[in-house]
């Protein structure tokens, strides 16, 4: 019961947050977000945007998880739904914004399995596995050459099978490359050619 009422507070907090940005921002305009990006480094992950500033993005990368019972380290299976908040001021500041460069929020979800961790202090059966429910709040750079880095941080809680469940929190981090073609958030150039009948 605890659990659910910790995602619904959640959710509901995440929903409020996303429809004020969007009453000061206004909907429509620039398209901030690529449409697609799919990175590969220490792990990997694909990112879905969505509408102007919201993505959607899953995939594996190294997570740390850190509870009462104790912490473990390895490959988790993350997904996210990502609301990036600071894209106009990134872009007023002439900041890069290419690759989703940008800070982001928003309601998360961690799998963890012990056959894919490299270390933990857990106690419990073979093969247990955790699941963390919360949110968080992260940022991602992406370089013009494709270089990507993201780091996020949570706060939530770990429903266990085989093992101790309880309240802690989630670092995951990621670097590689940006694979997919980028560039869909930046405006356009248009160089007016001469009319050469305007000449005369």
């Amino acid at each position: 019961m605890k659990t659910k009422l910790l995602q619904l507070s959640l959710l509901l907090l995440f929903f409020t947050f996303t429809l004020q940005a969007q009453r000061s921002e206004g909907i429509g305009g620039i398209v901030n977000l690529e449409r697609h990006q799919f990175t590969i480094g220490t792990g990997f992950n694909y990112e879905l945007g969505v509408l102007r500033n919201l993505s959607i993005s899953t995939g594996f990368s190294p997570t740390l998880g850190v509870l009462d019972q104790g912490y473990m380290f390895g490959l988790a299976f993350n997904t996210r739904i990502r609301y990036y908040h600071n894209f106009r001021e990134r872009i007023d500041a002439n900041k890069k914004v290419t690759g989703n460069s940008a800070n982001y929020f928003g309601p998360a979800a961690s799998f963890f399995w012990e056959p894919l961790l490299l270390t933990h202090d857990l106690k419990g059966d073979e093969n247990f596995s955790l699941a963390f429910y919360g949110g968080y709040y992260g940022f991602q750079r992406t370089s013009k050459q494709g270089l990507n880095f993201s780091l996020e941080a949570g706060l939530g809680f770990f429903h266990a099978t085989a093992t101790q469940a309880g309240f802690g929190g989630i670092f995951s981090f990621n670097v590689g490359w940006a694979v997919t073609k980028q560039g869909r958030n930046e405006p356009e150039i248009f160089i007016e050619k001469p009319n050469p009948l305007e000449e005369n």
